[in-house]
């Protein structure tokens, strides 16, 4: 058996992040000890769907929380008048704009991750990694600090736009950092550089042998058309209704569109496509399991996510969805972002569209539909391109690598204090 590692998310096990329990199963398939832990209980429904990830799970916020906080207190006082002062530190002196909410926010995690530490001590926890860089990696952060061990972390989308917090000092402490695009290096090296070797760039893979190539793509109407993701704005939706209304007054072309998912844009969404009269056309299956996801790529000619920064400055990473749909060889459209390029090449791989501009997107349908042939060119690109570098087994090897070599530096190597909290110009003026 590996050293043992823990692995903190928001909610573990969550439906919406399947690359969380995926790299879990697949280091605890390498023989790495892996203890998962939670900021907050998983909801009944993901709980079952994932046993392994749900058994001996670590709940921060949950029952025993305040004993365990005063354990850490009166078994490591030193450690803990650390934690704490280092906190109030951070929130005094954050090197960053950081608003008064999320500055006093800090205090709070800072206790959490006593709470935290006290969970993983008896497991002997050799490094921490943290998915989201917002309270995740702080409280990992500060757990690491408790325990005297290293953190890594991974940034994805909201974190980093919208939630920032903390972001300078997490990189300069941080053991490594996972980009899950080169695109996310670059952002941190804007911040705070550092070398390859301490950002590297590790995807969010999936498992390429479990998604068979789709070999039911049809070139008789109706063409059939599917989205999977969370109902917000990001993604883009409204101008996808917009896209196929605009495509079917032009075209005539027949179509049918399934959303699989849910969210907070579900009536306002459900409104415009009865203002566009697509109601006929548009199936909507609320949120749905991951084990469903297969068969619905299976059926489906396109898949179309046309996401975009929101009006709050949100933006997607890279979404698995679009791998996975890449896998399976479907053709893909999706929104222009500069994560998103390395993933989709236009015309060679995928479609890339402004998530924003309804016409441009309905142009790129008509193409696709008319041309059957450059439509199954662009997927077989895709699960090309997946394969050569969206792989799990891939990235897994790279993340093992960035663990191995964390694990093996002396504790003060691999978990640096004391460093330099000069603020950065580049986040000046930013959330």
């Amino acid at each position: 058996m590996r050293p043992a590692i823990a692995y903190l998310a928001s909610t573990l096990p969550c439906r919406s992040e399947t690359f969380v329990y995926r790299e879990i199963r697949a280091l605890r398939q390498r023989g790495w000890n892996v203890c998962a832990a939670t900021l907050h209980a998983p909801n009944t429904e993901d709980r079952e769907a994932c046993p392994d990830i749900a058994t001996d799970l670590r709940i921060v916020y949950g029952p025993g929380m305040t004993w365990s906080v005063l354990k850490e207190l009166f078994s490591h006082p030193m450690r803990t008048a650390g934690v704490i002062f280092g906190a109030l530190s951070d929130a005094c002196c954050p090197g960053e704009k950081m608003g008064a909410s999320s500055r006093l926010k800090l205090l709070g995690q800072a206790v959490a991750a006593l709470a935290l530490a006290s969970a993983l001590r008896a497991r002997g926890v050799r490094h921490i990694h943290c998915h989201f860089a917002h309270a995740p990696a702080t409280i990992g952060m500060y757990a690491a600090r408790q325990l005297g061990v290293s953190f890594s972390f991974t940034g994805h989308a909201n974190d980093l736009f919208q939630r920032r917090s903390l972001l300078l000092k997490k990189l300069e402490r941080a053991a490594f950092v996972s980009c899950i695009s080169e695109w996310h290096r670059d952002l941190y090296r804007e911040v705070l550089p550092r070398p390859d070797d301490i950002y590297r760039v590790i995807r969010c893979g999936v498992d390429v042998d479990s998604w068979t190539p789709n070999r039911d793509s049809s070139s008789a109407p109706p063409l059939r058309v599917l989205t999977v993701c969370r109902l917000v704005e990001k993604k883009g939706i409204d101008t996808l209704l917009k896209a196929l209304a605009e495509f079917r007054q032009q075209h005539g072309i027949a179509w049918r569109l399934t959303v699989a998912g849910d969210g907070p844009q579900r009536e306002s969404l459900h409104r415009l496509a009865k203002e566009l009269k697509l109601d006929d056309s548009v199936n909507w299956l609320g949120a749905v399991a991951n084990e469903q996801v297969p068969g619905l790529l299976k059926d489906a000619d396109l898949f179309v996510l046309p996401c975009r920064t929101s009006s709050a400055g949100d933006r997607d990473g890279i979404p698995v969805v679009l791998m996975e749909a890449m896998a399976c060889g479907v053709a893909v459209v999706s929104g222009d972002l500069p994560a998103i390029r390395e993933l989709v090449q236009d015309r060679h791989s995928g479609r890339l569209v402004d998530g924003t501009d309804a016409p441009a997107l309905a142009k790129v349908l008509a193409e696709l539909a008319a041309e059957p042939e450059g439509r199954a060119h662009v997927a077989l690109n895709g699960r090309h391109r997946v394969e050569e570098e969206f792989s799990l087994a891939a990235n897994i090897d790279r993340l093992e690598s960035a663990l191995e070599a964390t694990i093996a530096m002396p504790a003060q190597n691999a978990a640096p204090t004391g460093l330099s909290s000069r603020p950065s110009k580049l986040l000046a003026g930013k959330g």
